[in-house]
């Protein structure tokens, strides 16, 4: 994984805001004892070796132990012992389990980012963003991390103008959204509208609330 912007929890986003209201499957969490939809939740899994381990994925056989997807809850899953208490012996979490966490939801959003590509859903480039921007509406903007100011303001005011609430992403870095499209660096980009745009949605949410998601910062209060 490359590096990633520093946690900060004023500017990460908690599994309540903005939760899903589908009909999906709840999960309760084996920390808040709260029921939630399972797209709100991260399940762990016990290896054989008795180590409580993250599947973001949900694929792992064996039973799970489901947390709330936010990093402070999983922090306290580990103080308090919660793993054994769930799986009914004793389980130890693994080293660093919040950071896993949050390296295996940034390859979940990377990994979509990259379908997307392959689908020809995803457009690149800030000229080719804004042109794009003009004659229909984004499903997602991807702005990286690390982007200057300026041009990531020009194209979420176009957005902004033409389609009121337009959605951005911006806690991937510039090289995580490369590795994504196949670049190295890549700065502005976006989702067409999908299926694809739903699905990076559900996982950007999982990962902003273990990675700061500077998006909230950056165009709060300002008004063009």
């Amino acid at each position: 994984m490359m590096p990633s912007p520093r946690n900060e929890p004023d500017q990460r986003l908690t599994a309540r805001e903005d939760m899903p209201t589908g009909d999906g499957p709840h999960r309760q969490c084996i920390v808040t004892r709260e029921s939630l939809p399972q797209e709100a939740m991260i399940r762990f899994v016990r290896s054989p070796d008795g180590i409580a381990v993250p599947d973001a994925s949900g694929k792992l056989p064996g039973r799970g132990a489901w947390v709330t997807a936010n990093r402070e809850t999983v922090e306290k899953a580990v103080e308090k012992g919660a793993f054994s208490r769930a799986f009914k012996v004793k389980t130890a979490p693994a080293d660093g389990l919040a950071d896993m966490v949050e390296t295996q939801l940034a390859n979940r959003c990377i990994g979509l980012l990259g379908m997307a590509r392959k689908a020809g859903a995803a457009i690149l480039g800030f000229d080719q963003v804004r042109n794009y921007l003009r004659g229909s509406a984004p499903g997602y903007l991807l702005e990286a991390a690390d982007g200057s100011e300026d041009g990531r303001n020009k194209v979420h005011f176009l957005a902004k103008a033409l389609y009121d609430t337009p959605r951005t992403a911006g806690a991937l870095t510039s090289a995580e959204l490369g590795m994504a499209f196949g670049r190295e660096r890549v700065i502005h980009a976006l989702l067409q509208e999908g299926s694809l745009s739903d699905s990076f949605a559900t996982a950007y949410k999982r990962l902003t609330g273990f990675r700061a998601a500077p998006e909230q910062d950056w165009f709060s209060g300002r008004i063009r």
